[in-house]
């Protein structure tokens, strides 16, 4: 059994640098004769493929890509943020308007009520009729209420930040006139028996 020559030795002896036994082995095999003629026309055709080179510099175009893709972002969530920031300052400049409206509706409610009681109560005149001490100390103290209630509301005036507490004491203030209207009808009916 013969040895024939490794790649490493064909490719030695190609470039050459092969050892004695290496030359002499390729000039009497014709089989590893072969194998070096093969190795010699792949390195020909792999000489011969044309060279491929990037092209010198394409930073230039890969920065630009990068710069339009981030300038068509920043524009689309700017578009998107003033979006957004204009519906928010649209909510807040409209709730207030709308909260302010249903406010006023309720303030003006509640003071058309309380002018109407004022007139119910002046239609008994309570001067002119004779009240329990019972009756009297109820009236006095409802009186007072609604006194002090006139009071507070007085104090705050009609500012719009304090919208909530002036309709609230508004509608105290129609409660206190119709258990007043309460006592002095109830007190009339009894006298009118």
């Amino acid at each position: 059994m013969t040895m024939h020559c490794t790649m490493d030795d064909l490719v030695a002896v190609h470039d050459g640098e092969g050892s004695v036994w290496a030359r002499r082995h390729v000039e009497e095999c014709g089989e590893c004769r072969g194998e070096l003629d093969a190795l010699y026309q792949r390195v020909a055709q792999l000489k011969a493929l044309p060279a491929l080179r990037p092209p010198r510099d394409r930073w230039p175009m890969v920065r630009d890509v990068i710069t339009a893709e981030r300038a068509h972002r920043r524009r689309r969530w700017t578009r998107a943020g003033l979006v957004l920031a204009a519906a928010f300052a649209g909510l807040m400049v409209l709730l207030p308007l709308m909260h302010g409206r249903a406010y006023a509706d309720e303030l003006a409610q509640a003071k058309q009520q309380s002018a109407q009681l004022e007139g119910t109560l002046q239609d008994y005149d309570p001067e002119g009729r004779v009240m329990s001490g019972r009756e009297a100390d109820l009236t006095a103290r409802l009186e007072d209420q609604i006194a002090a209630l006139d009071g507070q509301l007085a104090q705050l005036g009609d500012r719009a930040q304090q919208e909530a507490q002036l309709v609230d004491l508004w509608r105290q203030r129609v409660d206190l006139m119709q258990q007043l209207v309460q006592v002095r009808v109830t007190r009339a009916n009894y006298v009118g028996l």
